[in-house]
Parts: C-alpha cells; sequence; structure tokens
C-alpha cells in the first residue's frame, strides 16, 4: 500500500499534476499538507482534468502528528528529495531505481523550492533521488520527479540504467 504526501507544495498546478499522474498511474491516497493548495483551488480542479474524483484525498494540516501516524500504522517514511547534507544521510540515500519497496510506505514531497526539512528527512526510513546527469539545473519540477518515481514502482526496470545516454 502507498500513500502519498504533498508537504508545502507552492504550486496549485503541480498538485493538479502529481494528482492527475498519481490516478493515471493506478495509485489512490494522497494528502495534502501544510499550505499546500486544496481542492478548493479551481487551478488543482483544472490541472487534474477531473482525476481528483478517483482519489482519497486528505487534508492535514501538521506533518509530524501525520508522520507519526502512518509509522505507528507500520508505513516506512520515503522522501523523494536530493538532500543538502549528503554525508549526513548517506545511510539513506539512494537512487530510484536501486530502490526496493517497502509493502506499507508513505512517499513524501517537499516545497519545489526548499525542499523537504532537515528534521523530516531525519523522520524518513529512505531518501530517494534522482541522479542528475546534466549540468544546467540541480533538481527537478517535483510534478516531474513524482510522475518519474512512481513510474518506476509502478512497472520498474527491465534494464538498469545506464550512465549516459
Amino acid at each position: 500500500m502507498i500513500k502519498f504526501i504533498l508537504y508545502n507544495i507552492r504550486s496549485a498546478f503541480n498538485v493538479g499534476s502529481i494528482l492527475r499522474t498519481g490516478e493515471f498511474l493506478g495509485f489512490k491516497d494522497f494528502y495534502l499538507v501544510g499550505y499546500t493548495p486544496s481542492l478548493e483551488n479551481r487551478r488543482v480542479i483544472k490541472t487534474s482534468l477531473g482525476a481528483e474524483k478517483n482519489l482519497d484525498i486528505f487534508r492535514v494540516k501538521r506533518i509530524l502528528p501525520l508522520l507519526k501516524k502512518l509509522s505507528k500504522e507500520g508505513f516506512k517514511i520515503v522522501s523523494l528529495e536530493c538532500p543538502r547534507d549528503r554525508e549526513f544521510f548517506k545511510d539513506k540515500i539512494c537512487y530510484f531505481y536501486h530502490f526496493k519497496p517497502y509493502s506499507k510506505m508513505a512517499i513524501l514531497l517537499g516545497n519545489e523550492v526548499d525542499g523537504l526539512n532537515y528534521n523530516i528527512l531525519q523522520l524518513s526510513d529512505k531518501i530517494v533521488e534522482i541522479p542528475r546527469q546534466g549540468k544546467i539545473k540541480e533538481s527537478l519540477n517535483v510534478a516531474i520527479s513524482f510522475a518519474i518515481f512512481t513510474s518506476y514502482l509502478r512497472f520498474g526496470w527491465e534494464n538498469q540504467p545506464s550512465k549516459t545516454i
């Protein structure tokens, strides 16, 4: 069972895109946490193109009680992030194509600019990142990262990706 937590996502368009992609790939449970735009925002509805009608979407104000609740229910917390303090989190970090899914997991996506803060990353059981091959940007749009990772979770890979294309 997989649940998704969208924490302090700024853009309603990103939220709608994540909901649409999640529904397309057959995922169901989404938590909108903090100041993440909710279904009352017309931009979320416009971008999700009706996908929200097939999803279980929960509005939650505070992240820490939610993470503690899900952990208590046996969910592993998986953060999709490129942590700044790589040395501190080195035992938790893995590339998405090496990630072995848990039977129950809550996947956490953070703010487009600031990502997930240090305290939240400490609570994570695993930190998954998409390795960068290019030189221009250090990260991807959160909706694109979500699409890459959830596609991998849904379909996997026949072969491991190569370092260069």
